[in-house]
């Protein structure tokens, strides 16, 4: 199997950056002459997970890094510890911590960053982006989460938070750029009536003057490869989301990496009429197996 060769730099920098914190950790562990096990031992805690803070295999918890500061010595390295522990945790956040109370907190959030955000540059290989989702998709797509990560189930308000984002399309001082391929348009991900609907919106949303949808043909030559989907806010943030974390990436040299890539792709999409032929086209596949409606 062939990996990305830049587009997982983000994953890489999180462990560079969690291998770099149990480094440190170490390095607190042996000016202290401690042993591994004889520092376990201190802490009531098993030899392993020394071994795996070390080592990068286990992300430590804010009483971890006390705990470890207190029993080497060294409190005053606790806060600059800290520092780089919660720098790692909003780079790499675990769906798991991230929807413990629900979905709708989350959504929340998100509407606080579009609220500041100008430009907004989306890719999406297999979905449709959550701005331009339907009700009724977005119910589905929430359905899969909670069923894959056992989380609360708040799905009714999770989804009226996700439509009541999607009002900032139409303010004319946001700038929307969105590009698909046409596998997230043919993608079962949902009944056929629900993607009827949600292909009939996209068609809608195309014609907003601050929009611009981007959809990529199979027929297609790809100038860089679709990894995986991504989001960009401004120039300031670019979202990852992989089916255990969300990553956020703030540093310049990734958001020059995402900016690059989301330009290549958008040069080889279609738009305006050429990208509603291509929806009418998943229109026309779908219709036939969507009942007509009764008398």
């Amino acid at each position: 199997m062939t990996l990305p060769p830049n587009n997982t730099s983000g994953s890489s920098n999180v462990h560079e950056a969690r291998n770099a914190l149990g480094k440190r950790l170490r390095e607190l562990r042996t000016a202290a002459g401690l042993s591994g096990r004889q520092l376990a031992e201190s802490l009531s805690w098993p030899p392993s997970k020394v071994s795996k803070l070390e080592n990068g295999r286990q992300t430590p918890t804010d009483d971890d890094i006390r705990d470890w500061t207190r029993a080497t010595g060294s409190e005053a390295e606790a806060e600059a510890l800290l520092a780089s522990l919660h720098t790692l945790e909003v780079q790499h956040a675990e769906w798991q911590r991230i929807l413990r109370v629900g979905l709708k907190p989350h959504q929340q959030e998100l509407i606080e960053w579009d609220q500041r955000t100008k430009l907004f540059r989306a890719f999406e290989a297999t979905v449709i982006p959550g701005l331009l989702q339907t009700a009724e998709y977005a119910r589905y797509r929430f359905a899969e989460g909670i069923r894959r990560l056992k989380v609360p189930n708040d799905i009714n308000e999770a989804v009226a938070r996700r439509v009541q984002r999607q009002e900032i399309l139409y303010r004319p001082d946001k700038r929307f750029r969105f590009v698909l391929t046409e596998a997230a348009l043919r993608f079962r991900l949902c009944p056929p009536d629900v993607m009827l609907g949600q292909c009939d919106r996209l068609v809608s949303l195309s014609q907003l003057p601050n929009v611009r949808l981007g959809i990529i043909g199979f027929e297609t030559q790809y100038a860089t490869s679709p990894w995986h989907g991504f989001w960009m806010y401004d120039n300031e943030r670019v979202l990852v989301e992989t089916l255990s974390a969300e990553l956020d990436l703030r540093q310049p040299q990734e958001i020059e990496l995402y900016a690059g890539a989301f330009d290549q792709l958008a040069a080889v999409a279609s738009y305006g009429r050429s990208a509603r032929a291509i929806i009418n086209r998943v229109i026309d596949d779908l219709a036939p197996e969507v009942p007509e409606d009764g008398p």
